[in-house]
């Protein structure tokens, strides 16, 4: 019972009106100040509540997550007959050059420019996977490429379904083709 009188109580001093009563030296009555005292505790009860609610209901973004297979420590690097070989070199302007085979001081492969729209990269593995299933792709990106250039051919793999492929660092053979072919 005495809780309830409490609320009561409280409720009705949420909001009060103060009048003052104020006279003029000469006898006039002048108007009355109304004082106004507004108690906030309800409000910020209510925010407290709504925003309790809205994380509580609200869905977070789940992070999306990349599976990288690497080879164990104690296998010996596999030689990649040329014939199964598509080489990738991530360059600047967004710019992907291909070959077809590896670089090595034997070959002298023809180098081929592509973007990284849908019509680019991603027709190029699809069209090299339904023509040599089973290849492998190097991808070997250089310094002027950017780490979204990276990301995007790794996700061109992930859409085409690669079985196979791999980043392997830009050596001195793939830097005199590039400046060969001015690049």
């Amino acid at each position: 019972m005495s809780t309830n009188i409490f609320h009561l109580n409280q409720l009705t001093n949420m909001a009060e009106i103060q009048p003052s009563a104020s006279a003029a030296k000469d006898g006039k009555p002048r108007a009355r100040k109304v004082g106004f005292r507004l108690d906030m505790t309800p409000m910020v009860d209510l925010a407290f509540l709504l925003l309790t609610f809205f994380m509580l209901t609200t869905t977070f973004s789940k992070p999306t997550v990349m599976t990288l297979n690497m080879p164990k420590p104690d296998e010996h690097s596999s030689e990649i007959p040329a014939s199964k070989a598509l080489t990738l070199i991530l360059g600047k302007h967004n710019q992907v050059h291909y070959f077809y085979g590896v670089n090595d001081a034997r070959s002298q492969p023809e180098l081929h420019t592509t973007s990284f729209a849908s019509e680019g990269l991603r027709q190029l593995l699809l069209d090299r996977q339904h023509r040599k299933p089973g290849s492998v792709v190097l991808i070997k990106p250089t310094n002027e490429a950017s780490y979204q250039n990276l990301v995007d051919a790794l996700d061109e793999m992930s859409i085409t379904n690669q079985k196979k492929y791999a980043l392997v660092d830009l050596d001195r053979t793939d830097r005199e083709l590039l400046k060969q072919n001015g690049l």
